[in-house]
């Protein structure tokens, strides 16, 4: 028998001089781990070397990076970050958006197939199922760290979460368990040996396609246009998946397919103190992310004190509210 689950995680492993190390962040740093060891393990059917791998996880980490944080800001947060510009690099805050790390590290794989002569889609469709498994096992950080809550609910796994009332849906498990369940679905595709891209387009397609489902049970702060600012782009990439399976199989039953080259030209062998360079930023990649909490910024001081470095109550955007 199992019943409601009053949550009280600490979601701070550690602390470094004046910043918190989070369970959140870590997961950030756990998937780059993933991602890199996914794509070492694949790199002969890329044509990759062991430099190509750390430099397309660096590209890929940074993007993440990157675009998690602008999207958050821009879409969820500019009521606070129009008025406290200084702070959008601050990254101790909190504040990354799952449809932010989607884009930022597709335009970073973009940008290293372009640069190192690569077909985009060949690396795509490798880095599709690692995806769904890297974002499954990232919203347990999340979880851990008490943040996207769902609706109020008596269901027996409900959840109290900490300074909201009543008991509520564990959205971000469900969202979890959805991208898991992609896992083996994708590989299920792959035996099929399908044309280039299909495996990515089915990880867009399913991706926001059932996420629209998973997020009827989230409560948001903000909205665009009236709907939650993750449900338009959950039916974006609903139809951009969509659009790109049309393309894919299109284009394979006319047998206009990709020239095989364009996956297997490999850029110059790194030499030894380019390849420690590489890892030297990658070990710096895997560091950073354990500083970034979850938390929604006007809740940093509310939830855990003047823990962050340079935040103060005072700071905090008087007008966003939960």
């Amino acid at each position: 028998m199992f019943g409601p689950y009053v949550h009280n995680i600490d979601p701070i492993f550690a602390q470094v001089g004046g910043f918190y190390l989070w369970w959140y962040g870590a997961s950030y740093t756990f998937g780059f781990l993933a991602g890199f060891f996914w794509l070492r393990a694949n790199r002969m059917a890329l044509a990759f070397d062991i430099g190509d791998v750390y430099k397309l996880t660096i590209y890929i980490a940074v993007g993440v990076l990157a675009g998690g944080r602008a999207v958050e800001v821009i879409f969820y947060e500019w009521a606070y970050y129009g008025e406290h510009p200084w702070h959008i690099p601050a990254i101790w805050l909190g504040g990354m958006s799952t449809h932010g790390i989607l884009l930022g590290s597709t335009i970073s794989v973009v940008l290293f197939c372009r640069l190192n002569r690569y077909s985009f889609l060949a690396v795509a469709d490798v880095l599709a199922i690692a995806a769904a498994f890297i974002m499954g096992f990232g919203r347990m950080g999340n979880f851990i760290d008490g943040q996207i809550v769902g609706s109020l609910t008596e269901m027996p796994w409900a959840v109290k979460f900490p300074d909201l009332e009543g008991f509520r849906h564990p959205v971000v498990l469900y969202d979890g368990l959805k991208n898991l369940l992609l896992v083996p679905f994708l590989l299920l595709i792959k035996r099929s040996r399908p044309p280039r891209g299909v495996l990515v387009a089915h990880f867009i397609l399913w991706y926001g396609f059932l996420r629209i489902f998973v997020d009827f049970f989230r409560e948001y702060r903000s909205s665009m246009y009236g709907l939650p600012p993750g449900q338009e782009f959950n039916v974006l990439m609903t139809l951009i998946g969509l659009g790109m399976l049309f393309w894919f199989y299109r284009r394979a039953r006319q047998a206009v397919q990709e020239s095989p080259a364009d996956s297997t030209t490999a850029a110059a062998s790194d030499t030894q103190q380019g390849l420690w360079v590489k890892r030297l930023v990658f070990i710096l990649l895997l560091i950073l992310p354990t500083i970034i909490p979850s938390d929604w910024t006007q809740d940093v001081t509310k939830r855990y004190g003047a823990r962050h470095p340079g935040m103060t109550q005072s700071a905090i955007y008087p007008q966003v509210q939960n």
